[in-house]
């Protein structure tokens, strides 16, 4: 026996630490996308970089890796029989951290409040998955590609009130800083349901439970078996590191002029060219400097009010650049 296995912590009963570490792994990647949106946030990143190209798409895809780790967890640990006492105790403290998230989020940042995020989804689709834990893989797929497609047909001012906008088919609701609806996000956690199936059918999960994690691996293992504290409190730790840092070397004025023209110019290429855009940007932004909005802006607020002054500051920016541009200029 080797060094490394005998100090290998003891194997716990029931777990496959494969599973642990890749969610683990998906637990890291949301810390750094969260760190940057912090520093989009404290005004050292351009306020948008977080939410744009890129880094959507990770955010995106470290929220699939959540919701399909959800639906194999599912099978694994009620594939043969529910085991309602486990469920409903995991359940209540999924909930419960919803709540707690929702609760602070709405004092911290009223116009952009996590109504509907992340957890929230997990809890609803941990109910949800249940019914689906008895059916073949390939009909909990096929029902995964509706769910994924919904968004796409079936949206209707109809869901517009506040209390469907849990399910993703609203065509206005108000912004928050995680929106993690019904549809499309619940089809990942079919997905994860019928991989998961198939796993433990196909006999994956039998051959993955003996592997031990080596020993540099053994951060992620832990992060991913209490992944709940981890979340709830990685962010709060990273906003305190950047608001530390920000008192030492606070960003200048110019530096978030600088990464909110880029944000802008970077929006704006997509429908105008490059001759059009820097005019624009800047009279968008003497416009919000003379409103008294940058700090609102800088800050991350979402209220109507803000929103209404940015889209008249558009407007008028959009009149005048035009009549500014040369002849033969953008159109």
């Amino acid at each position: 026996m080797t060094n490394e296995q005998q100090s290998a912590p003891p194997q716990r009963k029931g777990r496959i630490e494969a599973i642990d570490i890749a969610r683990g792994l998906a637990l890291v990647a949301m810390a750094i996308y969260h760190f940057t949106w912090d520093l989009g946030f404290f005004g050292y990143v351009p306020p948008d970089m977080a939410t744009t190209g890129g880094w959507k798409l990770f955010a995106r895809c470290i929220a699939g890796s959540f919701l399909f780790l959800v639906g194999v967890s599912l099978v694994l640990a009620h594939g043969k029989q529910i085991r309602w006492n486990s469920f409903w105790r995991r359940w209540a403290m999924v909930a419960a951290a919803a709540l707690a998230i929702t609760a602070a989020t709405y004092v911290a940042m009223p116009n952009g409040f996590i109504f509907f995020g992340i957890l929230h989804q997990i809890a609803l689709a941990s109910i949800l998955g249940l019914a689906f834990l008895p059916l073949p893989a390939v009909v909990t797929i096929s029902i995964a590609a509706i769910v994924l497609a919904a968004p796409h047909y079936l949206r209707s001012e109809f869901f517009d009130a506040p209390w469907w906008w849990w399910t993703g088919l609203s065509v206005n609701y108000s912004r928050s800083n995680d929106f993690v609806p019904v549809f499309p996000w619940f089809g990942m956690v079919l997905i994860g349901i019928a991989a998961g199936k198939i796993a433990a059918q196909t006999g994956l999960f039998t051959m993955l439970a003996p592997w031990r994690a080596p020993r540099w691996l053994w951060p992620l293992d832990f992060a991913g078996r209490h992944s709940l504290a981890f979340y709830l409190i990685h962010q709060p730790i990273l906003i305190a590191c950047a608001w530390l840092f920000a008192q030492v070397f606070p960003p200048s004025e110019e530096s978030r002029e600088v990464n909110f023209l880029q944000a802008c110019e970077r929006t704006c290429v997509e429908q105008r060219d490059t001759e059009f855009c820097p005019r624009y940007c800047a009279c968008v932004l003497d416009t919000l400097e003379r409103a008294g909005a940058m700090q609102s802006f800088y800050a991350g607020e979402q209220s109507d009010e803000l929103r209404a002054t940015a889209e008249e500051a558009a407007r008028q920016c959009t009149i005048e650049t035009d009549n500014a541009m040369p002849e033969g200029g953008a159109p």
